[in-house]
């Protein structure tokens, strides 16, 4: 699949969503694998910082549909930013990262999950009781280090840094990435 089609569903998709002008017409697209169950995350960034960040751990609908979604999402809903403005349209650097299906990793303790989880190649969920939190694998070039990593995704779900103390469930996946 070619990835410049899927930056340009995702810009098109924020641009509708700026401007109310219908841009999209998912008839155009012929393609069978963007018709095809798959989970993304859209990423946003503006002079280098993230501006906003949603996606879907797991395929719920089609790729092209998933995009769009959450091309949208992460423009305008992203809890931790006001909505993206049509003056930042042209600033804006988007990615697309396409999600493998997470696995959950039994792990012993602390030293066996450090063992077994690749910096750098997997992403993480991490669930405990009714909190949830996810870093896509991207992260770790942020917080490179497994204790960061994961003190930041503790406090993320809503939990204490140290809550790997606590043995929760950790899911990983990988994430193709689309610049």
């Amino acid at each position: 699949m070619e990835e410049k089609i899927l930056l340009k569903l995702a810009k098109d998709s924020i641009y509708e969503g700026l401007t109310k002008n219908k841009l999209i017409d998912k008839n155009q697209y012929k393609n069978k694998e963007l018709y095809q169950h798959r989970a993304t995350f859209v990423t946003i960034n503006k002079d280098g910082h993230l501006r906003g960040c949603i996606g879907s751990l797991l395929p719920q609908r089609d790729l092209i549909d998933d995009i769009i979604y959450n091309a949208k999402a992460a423009a305008f809903k992203d809890p931790r930013f006001p909505p993206l403005t049509i003056d930042e349209f042209n600033d804006i650097e988007i990615e697309i990262s396409l999600l493998s299906i997470p696995t959950l990793l039994e792990y012993k303790d602390i030293d066996d999950l450090k063992s077994k989880l690749k910096v750098g190649i997997d992403g993480v969920i991490l669930k405990q009781n009714n909190h949830q939190a996810t870093f896509l694998p991207s992260v770790w070039e942020q917080l490179p280090t497994f204790e960061l990593f994961f003190e930041h995704l503790c406090a993320k779900a809503n939990l204490n840094t140290n809550c790997l103390e606590n043995h929760p469930q950790i899911y990983i996946y990988q994430a193709k990435k689309i610049k």
